[in-house]
């Protein structure tokens, strides 16, 4: 029974947004109970101020399950199995414990030549995917790990791998040809004794996942609003809090993790947040150190945002009210033009190692500090290709042309080798038929920059 002081109906209580009829704009249900997880209010009423286009969530569901499966009859495979949490997102769009679920492996896809697509999942929790016709059977059985099977995970990879091979049987053409992602050790054995041969299922799904549709790119448009805003949110409190009351690197770093669980997003892969001299070396996780005012904050967001999505993007930032130093402002001028000219090489066509051959030169004093690599693939997390520096290119690695709807995370690490800095920036960029168009609209910090 309703309450005499609401005149809500419960139609409408149920409804994520009651402003909205029974489907939401991307196409999903507008039902609070709903399985499938998505965007909030917030992020949808933000992204409609912001004039974005939101995706068909039915469409880009179609698009990746055609993508998988183009490519796994172009290798002559009977099917592709896969254990990794981001290639079964990918498959099914369905969640479940995602990190535990990255060193617990429990769950498993299989995707046979003609489409056919099976998901073992939690015992407990077979409906998680069931909103997604595309996935044709819910199954349990794929935890062959030995927390949960103990003595006797080869018996349950027996039983697994036999499953797997009457599938094959019934819908890849009996191909014993099977492509598998991260199987543990028992699974594989398993497998080999039915007689598969088993090949790399890491390449099918890296090289589907390489090129985003037109309803993928909608998503991380979305997603990278969301992230942008979060960032924003970040920096206010960083400005405001840093110069009047003890604030830890930790203190910063919630902010970005709040706002984009608010969105809908998911979780943050890294903790690459750090302040003044703990910048430098790079890679020091964020901790519980006070920042000081007038000192530097350097970031990379690694986050999975809206959809799945994820949005890459670093920047540096110089917190207080004196004037940075002049080798800090001179370090950030020289990553910006660093990532912005290797940006412009950035078209169809364009072969990957030619990226590295022909990429800006960071000076000498910061070579030995540079970042992992030039640039990385992006989608549901970093993805392929990587794009190397010239002294770390490996010859064939990576001989691929870039084609258009591919997108790249454009990387900079200025880091003076015994300096007490380091400059992070990051910009996500997406390869289009003309050339490129750079996703990221955030600001560089003009002090830094030498701009005020």
């Amino acid at each position: 029974m309703s309450s005499p002081l609401s005149s809500d109906h419960y139609s409408d209580l149920r409804k994520i947004d009651p402003t909205q009829g029974p489907i939401l704009g991307d196409g999903s249900p507008n039902d609070g109970d709903r399985i499938e997880i998505g965007p909030t209010q917030l992020a949808f009423s933000e992204w409609s101020e912001a004039g974005l286009v939101l995706p068909n969530l039915v469409a880009m569901r179609e698009f990746r399950w055609q993508r998988l499966t183009q490519h796994i009859v172009g290798r002559g495979y009977g099917g592709l199995l896969v254990f990794d949490p981001l290639n079964i997102r990918y498959a099914t769009d369905s969640t479940n414990m995602q990190l535990w679920n990255t060193h617990n492996p429990f769950r498993a896809v299989l995707v046979c030549a003609d489409g056919y697509m099976v998901i073992w999942d939690y015992k407990n929790s077979p409906f998680l995917s069931t909103f997604n016709p595309l996935v044709k059977e819910q199954r349990s059985g794929a935890d062959l790990f030995y927390f949960d099977r103990g003595d006797k995970v080869d018996v349950a990879a027996d039983v697994f791998s036999n499953e797997v091979r009457v599938l094959i049987e019934e819908h890849g053409g009996n191909n014993k040809r099977l492509a598998v992602d991260k199987i543990m050790l028992h699974g594989l054995r398993a497998l080999e004794a039915q007689g598969f041969e088993i090949c790399d299922g890491e390449e099918v799904t890296e090289k589907s996942r390489s090129i985003k549709g037109p309803d993928e790119i909608l998503a991380m448009r979305c997603a990278s609003h969301a992230c942008e805003t979060a960032v924003q949110k970040m920096e206010n409190y960083a400005r405001s809090s840093i110069p009047t009351q003890p604030t830890s690197e930790d203190d910063v770093w919630s902010v970005l993790h709040a706002e984009n669980i608010k969105r809908g997003g998911e979780w943050i892969e890294t903790r690459l947040l750090a302040s003044g001299p703990r910048t430098n070396p790079w890679f020091q996780e964020c901790g519980p150190r006070i920042i000081q005012n007038n000192e530097i904050v350097s970031f990379d967001t690694d986050l999975v945002g809206s959809y799945g999505i994820c949005v890459d993007i670093s920047r540096s930032w110089w917190v207080g009210d004196q004037t940075p130093p002049a080798d800090m402002v001179a370090a950030m001028q020289h990553g910006h033009e660093h990532i912005m000219q290797n940006m412009d090489m950035l078209k169809p066509g364009v072969n990957i190692q030619d990226l590295s051959r022909n990429s800006h030169t960071l000076k000498p004093e910061y070579q030995k500090g540079k970042y992992g690599c030039l640039m990385h693939g992006v989608g549901l997390c970093d993805e392929w290709p990587l794009v190397a520096y010239p002294d770390k290119m490996v010859e064939g690695a990576f001989d691929y042309e870039l084609e258009a709807g591919m997108v790249l995370c454009v990387e900079a690490l200025v880091s003076p080798e015994g300096g007490n800095f380091s400059i992070k920036l990051e910009d996500q960029v997406l390869v289009t038929e003309g050339g490129y168009e750079n996703l990221t609209t955030y600001p560089f910090d003009e002090r830094l920059m030498g701009m005020v």
